[in-house]
């Protein structure tokens, strides 16, 4: 049994995302040492739990819903770098709806511009994936051109104007509280929650990968790898929009410019914290999670630490590198040679 146990858990220390848990942890640890009540949660007057903690999980759910859909994209072999732009235009639609109506507070009105909001993201991304599927543009062109082209229409929609509106049923979608939990990462978690089971507990996980490993393989066994590509494109897309609702509906406003502005890196970043290989085949759903939290909790520690705003990128960057060259197989085995040799050094010296 202790054997079995201690199988188990090296088997889970190997994971790749164990090292997004570690850094994860590692910062909390950093900034517990400046404000030893960093981690301090406590209860608002509404009832409502407050904290760094909770700011935390608040700024991980659009993470957490664009890298879910990037983690099944590039698993397929492909890259969806107009997430980002997808965000701008779902909230420059829910916005511009909303202010147009007259009846803005109704919960009727607030759910009819989600709803269209949605739609108008998954339409932008079954483009996206009948482009690559059925056209057969490179997933990396055929995103570059939706990136470009999603921010322009954006300002097409808005005027090329920022657009603000009123409604408190929809700034509760990103604002509101469930159990004194953020009513947005409970929202994002249990769509993730759904996706991992839905691709972990069918044979559709299973499709997808073999589309990313080799398609035409994929194909020969009964396939169809066209479907299954503009379903994960749209699916990308989809979840896109939804954090695109989150970022606009927090502040009731799309700024044309800068919603969802590189929000795709963190994004694809997330995804390989949290093992899924950019080569294709090989992906986690939970890794991604990890990575997503990971990715918010290194945007806290930044603006906690003081970090000037010039050389964020760069200290989020040693970060990321580092954490990627030591979930790499290369450097674990000149580690583990390492140790090897150490090891073998130490009983020379004991029969010495």
């Amino acid at each position: 049994m202790t054997a079995n146990r201690t199988n188990k858990l090296k088997a889970l220390i190997q994971q790749p995302y164990m090292w997004g848990v570690i850094a994860i942890v590692a910062l909390l640890i950093i900034n517990l040492i400046k404000d030893p009540g960093y981690l301090a949660i406590s209860i608002s007057d509404s009832g409502n739990l407050v904290g760094n903690t909770i700011d935390i999980l608040r700024s991980a759910a659009p993470i957490l819903m664009i890298a879910v859909g990037m983690t099944l994209v590039i698993a397929t072999a492909g890259i969806d770098l107009s997430v980002g732009s997808i965000m701008v235009v779902s909230g420059a639609v829910s916005m511009e709806f909303l202010k147009g109506s007259e009846s803005a507070n109704s919960i009727g009105t607030a759910l009819a511009a989600l709803g269209l909001a949605l739609a108008i993201g998954t339409v932008l991304g079954t483009i996206n994936g009948i482009l690559v599927a059925y056209v057969r543009l490179q997933p990396f062109i055929t995103t570059l051109i939706m990136m470009l082209a999603g921010r322009g229409i954006a300002k097409v929609i808005t005027g090329g104007q920022n657009t603000a509106a009123g409604s408190t049923p929809f700034r509760w979608i990103a604002n509101g509280y469930v159990f004194g939990f953020p009513v947005v990462f409970l929202f994002a978690l249990v769509i993730a929650i759904v996706v991992a089971i839905v691709v972990r507990r069918s044979a559709l996980g299973l499709m997808i990968e073999s589309i990313g490993i080799n398609p035409q393989a994929s194909r020969m066994a009964g396939i169809k790898p066209r479907g299954l590509l503009v379903m994960v494109y749209s699916l990308s897309a989809f979840l896109a929009a939804i954090a695109g609702v989150f970022a606009t509906a927090s502040v009731m406003a799309v700024d044309v410019s800068r919603t969802g502005y590189q929000l795709e890196l963190d994004a694809i970043l997330a995804v390989v914290i949290g093992g899924t290989s950019l080569a294709g085949g090989r992906f986690s759903i939970g890794g991604s999670a990890v990575g997503a939290l990971l990715i918010a909790t290194l945007d806290k520690t930044v603006v906690f630490l003081g970090v000037s705003s010039s050389a964020t990128p760069a200290f989020k960057a040693i970060v990321i590198v580092v954490l990627c060259l030591l979930q790499s197989d290369r450097i674990r085995e000149r580690f583990a040679q390492y140790r090897r040799r150490r090891a073998l050094q130490t009983r020379k010296e004991a029969l010495a």
